[in-house]
């Protein structure tokens, strides 16, 4: 009697959605094994050539779902990329993003013996000449410093094959739409395009209507009351509000602080600095290598209280980030809920505070409203126990020094704060410069430059 024949059991995971396995091995290999709801919608369109409309939340995995399709149809296809003119094109409207997008790529591409170069401003044009003119696959730009090399004749557009648009509604809200729509007309008509944007307003409607062809729209939101984010809205007192700050950023968690302006970032980041809580910096102010440079102690927990302005509401994603504060609330909704999905992405659990002054409760009440958010402001003070639930027991104490109240200078025969700070630690006096770290002895690893410039 013959045996039954067997069915093999179906593809599952990444592969059952048609991506190839030598990238399947690839994201297996650094733990990805699940596609999140946005890869699972719209990776089989993408990968089989429809134009894509895509919109998620914030930290939803939308990198994967058009890093994966970019490079397996350009590697489906391969043939050696020419000088100057890219086979894909990736806009984004950040210099950490297109880091990030990069670092995303990178695997998948060396897989597949694709290269890839990313072009931005704020650092040297050179190096990016030199990788434009030995030929790129896969090109992640934002939109000025691509039209400065096109304008140079250091790069063309109309070999690309596959063009996406990352972070569509940020682009729009930082004025670069007029600059995305001149380099999308300059690559060929009929290619396939992806769009994704976590929110879609007139302006992103327009970009839909004129560059995609007959796009399948794939639309994914958090099933309600799944959400990991737990929300906390405090009113302070001015003259308590630096020690409030403390308090939260001397958790033992992973801590980003947003501030109003670069200026307020970079003291705010001192101050803490100062008092014993390691903090760095991140805000337009600073060098593109000091930008990276703070990113990278902060992802890999060398330190752990990042505060910048946001320039890091949009685009910036770091594994663990345990706890978002407002020092300063956002001047719109749509800000509010950028910053806030710091944390809490890909399923985590995360906190968030929005601190106010009661002069600000009912405007930011008012806000609150507009992001979907209910959650009852409450008078805080230092030391009470809803910041003890949020950060766990500090056995010293923390005080800042209020922005009200001039530090004295150096040599001026006082001693800068030293609450906390381990013994034998020097103060650093890194505050009042722009383009350095705030960060002290944070490892021997990674040690913050100090440099001198006029007050």
């Amino acid at each position: 009697m013959p045996l039954p024949t067997l069915n093999p059991a179906p593809p599952a995971g990444f592969a059952a959605l048609g991506v190839p396995d030598q990238l399947v091995d690839v994201l297996a290999a650094r733990g990805i094994q699940d596609p999140s709801p946005i890869q699972t919608a719209t990776l089989p369109d993408a990968l089989a050539g429809r134009d894509i409309l895509g919109t998620a939340t914030t930290g939803s995995g939308k990198t994967l779902a058009f890093a994966l399709p970019v490079v397996a149809r350009l590697a489906d296809g391969r043939r050696p990329a020419q000088p100057r003119r890219p086979r894909a094109l990736i806009l984004v409207p950040t210099r950490e993003l297109a880091n990030q997008v990069s670092a995303v790529l990178a695997p998948l591409a060396a897989a597949s013996r694709l290269r890839v170069a990313t072009v931005f401003g704020g650092v040297g044009q050179q190096p990016q000449v030199r990788s434009l003119a030995a030929g790129v696959d896969i090109l992640v730009a934002c939109p000025g410093r691509l039209t400065d090399l096109i304008g140079q004749g250091h790069c063309r557009l109309d070999a690309v094959q596959i063009t996406v648009l990352d972070e569509a509604d940020h682009m729009a809200d930082l004025g670069f739409l007029p600059v995305v729509k001149r380099l999308l007309d300059q690559t060929p008509a009929g290619t396939q395009r992806l769009l994704f944007s976590a929110t879609l307003d007139r302006e992103v409607d327009v970009l839909e209507r004129r560059y995609l062809v007959d796009p399948v729209r794939h639309r994914v939101e958090a099933p309600p009351g799944v959400s990991t984010v737990r929300h906390h809205m405090f009113v302070v007192a001015a003259e308590e509000k630096p020690t409030v700050v403390a308090e939260l950023a001397a958790g033992s968690g992973r801590t980003l602080l947003f501030t109003g302006t670069k200026r307020r970032a970079r003291d705010l980041a001192h101050r803490l600095t100062e008092a014993g809580i390691p903090a760095v910096d991140l805000h337009g102010n600073l060098s593109q290598h000091v930008r990276e440079r703070n990113l990278a102690a902060f992802s890999a927990g060398r330190v752990r209280v990042l505060v910048a302005t946001d320039i890091a509401a949009r685009g910036i994603h770091v594994d663990g980030i345990d706890l978002v504060v407002h020092v300063d609330p956002p001047a719109e909704h749509k800000t509010w809920l950028h910053r806030s999905g710091r944390t809490a992405r890909a399923g985590a659990e995360g906190s968030v505070v929005t601190l106010m002054s009661p002069q600000q409760r009912t405007d930011v009440g008012k806000l609150a409203r507009r992001a979907g958010i209910d959650t009852v402001a409450t008078m805080i003070a230092p030391g009470d126990k809803q910041i003890r639930d949020l950060t766990g027991p500090r056995v010293n104490p923390v005080h800042l020094v209020p922005d009200s109240v001039e530090r004295p200078r150096a040599g001026a025969g006082r001693a800068p704060a030293t609450a906390g700070r381990a013994p034998g630690r020097r103060s650093p006096s890194l505050g009042a410069t722009a383009g350095a770290t705030s960060a002290v002895e944070l490892s021997r690893t990674w040690q913050p430059r100090r440099r001198r410039t006029a007050s």
